[in-house]
């Protein structure tokens, strides 16, 4: 596409270049692309053009601010404002992909990867984008949601491969800075909603706004909600006439408690759930309502339940031992982790690791303290990723949730940490490593590191 086709409407240029792509990160540019340096309160994109350059990109646009580089330089005033413009004139397929936008505080991840697996055993080839990245696809993102322009992208990519239905997780990051702006979402599920990203979004009632959003689209045929919720109602009112499918974890005729997961009845079927906890009980009904919805039958969704694979550090179970790596990072998530623990395995004690992430949420670090310490027999607090707030005071502040009587053990070397947790796990122990799952790494202010719970555990 010629550049002036791209900015037809937004600016006028005489430069006559042929533009491959679009890019927002300096260190994702590929040869052809247009670097989109936006620049703003979190945004600084302009301090990356000669890196941007230095990877090829041909042409970069600013905003409004003077900006001198060997490139063609084109200046759009509220460049941001423009994004959804530009993405949906370059990567215009995006918009011929079906969506299924899942959202919630917890269970994203799962119902997003149920959703994308079963569709795909049904015979309708299908995407996947979320925190574990974008399958099938040669885009990453360490967003829940990718920003807009990797979004479409990506989704254009897959359109190009004959895919032509993603399920997406949609996180309120995503829905506050319209990173979904103009794209074919045609259901919305939601999983949960409770506490988290107060740093983002300052109160309980903007992040519910935020949320709220996916589910006033004037694309969506159905909304799949979980009545459960005790934000069921407020959801529900949000949706309007939409059609609705909704679930309970009553929908089951009967469920048994093993020690790998569950045996189920739903509608006249009887099926295994591998997976631990309540809460995937409440993502596998999720899924079953969402491709209901896509007028699939019970007959036909059922039988495929219990071949599911869980997304990587979600409840992920140690290699022989009683030790499992969970995403865990909020109250009510670590919570339910434990108390799966608790009820597949009531003979053991049930020890925990984990820490709480800096530059985040900082209200909800006494309340997990004060949750695990409630639920746990030993609590080993370690780093997370501090970012740029230092360590220990992390640690002080989930201190601050855990009675004085409780003894604490405080291993800020992480490895250390799950290393110390795994070797000296009794017979009658299970061991959680909460809060950074699947991560490859850890952020501090002056490094990165490799790391993965995963692989400390197995190794250890």
């Amino acid at each position: 596409m010629k550049i002036n086709q791209l900015l037809q409407n937004i600016a006028a240029t005489e430069f006559d270049l042929t533009v491959e792509g679009l890019c927002l990160n300096s260190h994702k540019i590929q040869p052809g692309d247009v670097f989109i340096a936006l620049q703003g309160e979190n945004s600084h994109g302009i301090d990356y053009i000669d890196q941007a350059i230095e990877r090829g990109c041909v042409a970069v646009l600013i905003d409004s601010k003077e900006t001198v580089c060997s490139v063609p330089t084109i200046r759009i005033d509220n460049l941001s404002k423009h994004l959804p413009s530009l993405a949906k004139t370059f990567y215009s397929s995006a918009c011929d992909v079906e969506i299924i936008g899942v959202t919630g505080t917890n269970g994203k991840t799962s119902v997003a990867h149920f959703i994308s697996q079963t569709l795909n055993q049904l015979g309708e080839k299908s995407g996947l984008i979320g925190t574990l990245g974008i399958t099938n696809n040669s885009q990453t993102s360490k967003q829940t949601t990718p920003d807009i322009i990797t979004l479409y992208r990506a989704l254009d990519e897959y359109y190009q491969k004959n895919i032509k239905v993603v399920a997406l997780e949609v996180s309120s990051h995503a829905l506050a800075q319209n990173r979904i702006a103009g794209l074919n979402i045609t259901q919305a599920v939601l999983t949960n909603f409770t506490q988290d990203h107060l740093d983002y979004h300052l109160s309980l009632a903007q992040y519910k706004t935020e949320k709220l959003k996916l589910f006033q689209l004037d694309t969506l045929n159905s909304v799949i909600l979980n009545s459960d919720d005790p934000s069921y109602v407020e959801f529900s009112h949000a949706a309007g006439e939409k059609p609705q499918f909704n679930y309970s974890l009553n929908d089951f005729n009967d469920i048994k408690t093993t020690e790998y997961g569950f045996i189920a009845q739903l509608d006249g079927f009887v099926f295994e759930v591998p997976f631990l906890g309540e809460f995937n009980l409440m993502n596998i009904l999720a899924t079953y309502q969402a491709l209901k919805a896509r007028n699939f039958s019970s007959a036909q969704i059922i039988p495929l339940l219990d071949k599911l694979s869980p997304p990587m550090g979600r409840m992920h179970k140690i290699n022989n031992h009683f030790a499992w790596v969970d995403y865990a990072h909020t109250p009510d998530a670590i919570e339910k982790a434990i108390t799966t623990l608790q009820t597949h395995y009531p003979e053991h004690n049930i020890r925990v690791i984990f820490g709480c992430g800096g530059d985040r949420d900082q209200t909800k670090r006494a309340l997990m303290g004060k949750i695990a310490s409630k639920l746990a027999s030993t609590i080993i607090l370690t780093d997370d990723n501090p970012r740029s707030e230092d360590p220990l005071s992390i640690i002080h502040d989930i201190l601050n949730g855990i009675d004085d009587s409780y003894e604490v053990d405080i291993i800020q070397d992480r490895i250390l940490a799950i290393e110390t947790g795994i070797t000296t796990l009794k017979e009658n122990e299970c061991l959680l490593i909460a809060g950074k799952g699947h991560e490859s790494e850890q952020y501090y202010q002056d490094k990165t590191i490799a790391m993965n719970d995963i692989d400390i555990a197995n190794n250890a």
